[in-house]
């Protein structure tokens, strides 16, 4: 009897070992609960969240991601640049991956999981498109940015507006090079690597039109709202952060629950609804903070900080 209880202790102890590391250990091995806090996976939106609108980066910001990732948080960027703008100053912060393309491209710890492209056709018809309007455009790839011929010049007039509405003070002195340090200005515009298309619009009628005119792709707007947007954006069609993050979490096997996304601006509202917790920065639109459950402080005055704290991700 004492060898068959012995046996029997052993079965059951070694059964409830493997029943814990399925419930609290996700797909890289990682426990999902440590002194009864679940690991959460955290979305953290770029321009205007992470980085200001001069595109600069806040102490506080790397500080609390590299403390958070301490605790055995995941942190990913989750924006609606393309690889090639997430320059290497934002990977030094320590990130586990990233969604770019606003929902278009996934990549976790190196390794792409998703990554959904304009067609060449597309591409083409885009371009010839813009140049007959007279439109200047900018194409986004993971390889780099791709200017039209005269981005450089027309543009410089849109990003100063574009710094000017975010309540910049030194707006005038912004360019189109230190907005877009790596802009390639004499690439090829026929091209098979596309993300999405960026361009100037003259009027919110160029936009309209460009419904009309593609209706296999997502048209959109950037820069401010309706009819007062400067930019014109085409991506995938059926493309959103939401979709992005719910794939991620597949490859992760990560439930819904332990989510917080963090952004300013309205395209970040799906990943607001989708995710378990949302969180605006004082300094983003009334659109994204009267969806967000949660608004911190302005992301130049410690607002990614304090956010982190306030969700116990990491300790003041």
């Amino acid at each position: 009897m004492t060898a068959l209880f012995r046996l029997s202790y052993y079965i059951i102890t070694i059964t409830a070992d493997i029943i814990f590391y399925r419930i609290y250990t996700d797909k890289s091995g990682l426990l999902r609960r440590k002194n009864g806090m679940n690991r959460k996976v955290v979305f953290i939106d770029v321009d205007g969240t992470l980085v200001d609108y001069e595109n600069k980066l806040p102490d506080s910001a790397v500080t609390a991601i590299r403390q958070a990732r301490e605790n055995g948080h995941k942190v990913y960027i989750c924006t609606g640049r393309s690889k090639a703008e997430v320059y290497q100053e934002l990977w030094d912060i320590g990130l586990d991956g990233m969604i770019g393309g606003n929902g278009s491209y996934v990549e976790d710890d190196g390794e792409v999981v998703m990554h959904q492209l304009i067609t060449p056709e597309q591409c083409r018809h885009i371009v010839d498109w813009l140049h007959g309007r007279g439109l200047e455009f900018y194409l986004e790839s993971n390889e780099g940015l791709f200017a039209s011929e005269h981005f450089e010049e027309a543009g410089q007039s849109t990003i100063q507006e574009y710094t000017r509405r975010k309540g910049k003070a030194d707006a005038d002195k912004m360019t189109v090079r230190s907005v877009f340090p790596e802009m390639i200005f004499d690439g090829d515009l026929y091209r098979d690597d596309v993300n999405k298309v960026s361009f100037i619009l003259n009027s919110y009628q160029d936009h309209l039109d460009s419904v009309e005119e593609f209706p296999d792709l997502k048209p959109g707007t950037w820069g401010g709202a309706g009819e007062i947007a400067l930019f014109g954006d085409l991506g995938v069609k059926d493309i959103t952060k939401a979709h992005a993050i719910d794939v991620l979490l597949e490859h992760l096997n990560m439930p819904i629950e332990d989510t917080i996304a963090f952004g300013d601006a309205k395209v970040d509202i799906p990943m607001f609804d989708y995710c378990h917790d949302s969180c605006c920065m004082g300094s983003g639109g009334d659109e994204a903070k009267a969806a967000a459950k949660y608004v911190t402080d302005d992301v130049d005055r410690d607002g990614l900080y304090n956010a982190f704290v306030h969700y116990a991700l990491i300790e003041k």
